[in-house]
């Protein structure tokens, strides 16, 4: 058995977008149709610019899948770009002029050119369509054990939502969230999001915001605490704030649980003998400040992650910067882009989050086949169950 890894291949207007995904175990049931309405749900949301009207993203298995299911194989997925015009330079010409915020200034100079038109090829958030495929991928090994991830849009600018988000709810809130075009479950919010990102876009300026993701079913155990790199709300931490244009992330009270005292941070635990045969083997909380974790691993109750994105990088009325080749003041550069694009960003943060948890409960329960990684599962819910051993 390897470790489940993915990489990621590819540029905003090359041939196409690939992943890699490694560590699969043989007879996952792949769902094509799920990893497609993911991608399509990653393009879509209110704010988004033209490239979505030109793009249908859909997956393409090159190898690991036969049959419907992985066989244990490397998978390679495509995700082919229709606008693909990287070497066309009367389309995709040399950009001088950086854009705030943008990765551009510090590519030109660690790849030591004048030219950020490479950076911003690859820094450009077109990538994570392979890393919505891959978590996608990820989740359809989490869905074999009623383990169930749910993304979607807290805040945008100052518009917010105080939706509650719970085990028994999240189903209905799901239906809401899917028919709202800013991916928030509360319409009223939605609405007041939408008004946010028009004025925005009145003003020829950008809108960020906040996404928050809760993970369902996890057994307790998955994850760390014997290495600093095993805990799984670090690699839950490094995963949100790898996308593009994120520049914060919090698990369960977050910053919050700095600015109250001890009694008022920490769930009380109690045991539910009805509860013995789920996956939190019967322990419950009235509270759940902890997000589901505890000492880097999972503690029975639901993961939840919130990541804050900042505003798109390329304004409509854009910044003051400065032209490499001259270093004399000028306008940024300007590049096709998004009004908004926090709805997608939800989609991206709920499928990295699902991976990092697909690569924790293969750490835990991982073999070479879906067979064994059963087995290793129920055998180990059973033990616990039995605790005390005598």
């Amino acid at each position: 058995m390897s470790r489940l890894t993915y990489r990621t291949a590819g540029e905003s207007h090359g041939k196409a977008m690939l992943a890699l995904v490694e560590g699969l175990p043989a007879g996952v049931p792949v769902d094509v149709d799920f990893i497609n309405n993911e991608l399509r749900r990653r393009q879509g949301g209110y704010g988004r610019g033209g490239r979505q009207k030109i793009e249908t993203d859909a997956v393409e298995f090159l190898s690991g899948v036969r049959l419907g299911k992985s066989i244990g194989s490397p998978i390679a997925m495509m995700i082919s770009n229709k606008d693909a015009r990287l070497d066309d330079l009367s389309k995709t010409p040399p950009l001088h002029r950086p854009r705030p915020g943008h990765a551009d200034l510090a590519g030109s100079v660690k790849w030591l050119t004048t030219d950020c038109r490479e950076t911003l090829e690859r820094a450009s958030a077109r990538e994570t369509a392979a890393r919505v495929a891959a978590g996608a991928l990820a989740r359809c090994l989490l869905r074999e054990f009623a383990i169930e991830v749910f993304g979607f849009v807290r805040a945008v600018g100052s518009a917010s939502s105080s939706v509650q988000i719970t085990e028994t709810n999240w189903h209905e809130l799901l239906k809401a969230r899917d028919a709202s075009d800013v991916y928030c479950p509360d319409p009223a919010a939605s609405d007041a999001m939408r008004q946010f990102i028009n004025r925005q876009k009145t003003a020829h300026d950008t809108a960020g915001g906040i996404v928050e993701a809760h993970v369902f079913g996890c057994p307790i155990g998955i994850g760390s605490c014997m290495t600093w790199d095993s805990r799984l709300d670090s690699r839950i931490a490094a995963a949100v704030l790898a996308i593009q244009a994120f520049k914060g992330v919090e698990i369960g009270l977050g910053f919050e649980a700095a600015r109250r005292p001890g009694s008022q941070v920490h769930d009380e635990i109690a045991f539910d003998e009805s509860r013995k045969n789920s996956p939190s083997l019967g322990f419950t909380r009235k509270t759940n400040n902890a997000g589901g974790l505890e000492g880097g691993m999972t503690n029975g109750q639901p993961i939840v992650v919130r990541g804050a994105m900042k505003p798109i990088s390329t304004l409509g009325k854009p910044l003051m910067s400065v032209d490499l080749n001259t270093k004399q003041p000028s306008e940024a550069g300007w590049e096709r882009s998004d009004i908004s694009a926090i709805s997608a960003a939800s989609v991206i943060m709920e499928n990295v989050i699902a991976f990092e948890v697909a690569r924790a409960f293969l750490e835990k329960f991982g073999g070479d086949s879906m067979t064994e990684v059963r087995a290793n599962y129920e055998s180990f819910l059973a033990t616990a169950r039995k605790l005390p051993l005598c």
